[in-house]
């Protein structure tokens, strides 16, 4: 418990000026810079918690086009492992709801994240076609399909908004897979519980002639990769 109350005491002063120096790097240098203070941010969370990251796979990485990264979602170490891991510059797609938060939701607005409204299905798929064109001028993306994160480490039934957006978008979709997160902290908990972590990167699936009638067989596909992934080592 001293490592979590040590962790707490400085990762929400260290995020708050990491939210305020993300939004000057947007103001005056663009959305590249902001990220890279998302790169010291999250690199910084996992040596403050005493983690250590393994990436496998980053020669899976599509070289020259945008790509929607597609994964599970264990802990709140999540955001801060794809900072630290993903050796690439990319936008979080984030529900509405965030972006009305005072500061941070400006913040996430200024460095290029996407917002999806699922107030309603008209709302959400204004987002997903503002979203697959933001994808189309050059932004990658992540996602996490399951909604939230695993209240007991088992991998949920994914969304298909993920293969949606990759239809509209034609860009390659990467399956990736976090392992060791929900042992480190699971939902809900405060604790902090030191160990492995493991950010694999999957080879990317071709959606260049992705109809719709694909969407529900390559989004179990997917989530057939991940759970294959998970169940290697654990």
């Amino acid at each position: 418990m001293l490592r979590a109350c040590f962790y707490y005491l400085l990762f929400f002063p260290w995020t708050f000026v990491s939210i305020l120096l993300a939004l000057l790097c947007a103001l005056l240098s663009g959305q590249n810079a902001a990220h890279r203070v998302g790169i010291i941010w999250g690199r910084s969370c996992l040596r403050l918690a005493g983690l250590k990251l393994k990436v496998t796979g980053a020669e899976n990485i599509p070289p020259t086009s945008p790509a929607i990264y597609v994964s599970n979602h264990q802990s709140n170490f999540d955001i801060p492992i794809f900072y630290a891991g993903l050796p690439i510059q990319f936008r979080w797609l984030a529900k509405q709801e965030l972006f009305e938060v005072p500061l941070f939701g400006t913040a996430m607005k200024y460095c290029g994240y996407i917002p999806i409204d699922r107030s309603n299905r008209r709302k959400a798929m204004e987002s997903l076609n503002l979203a697959a064109q933001r994808i189309k001028d050059g932004a990658s993306v992540i996602i996490f399909p399951e909604g939230t994160r695993t209240a007991d480490g088992r991998l949920q039934e994914f969304k298909k908004g993920a293969l949606i957006l990759a239809a509209k978008a034609r860009v390659p979709v990467v399956p990736v897979t976090i392992k060791g997160s929900f042992r480190v902290q699971s939902k809900d908990s405060l604790k902090i519980t030191p160990g492995p972590l493991e950010l694999i990167i999957s080879p990317p699936l071709a959606t260049e002639h992705l109809q719709n009638r694909d969407i529900d067989p390559l989004t179990r596909q997917i989530h057939d990769r991940i759970a294959a992934n998970l169940q290697g080592a654990e």
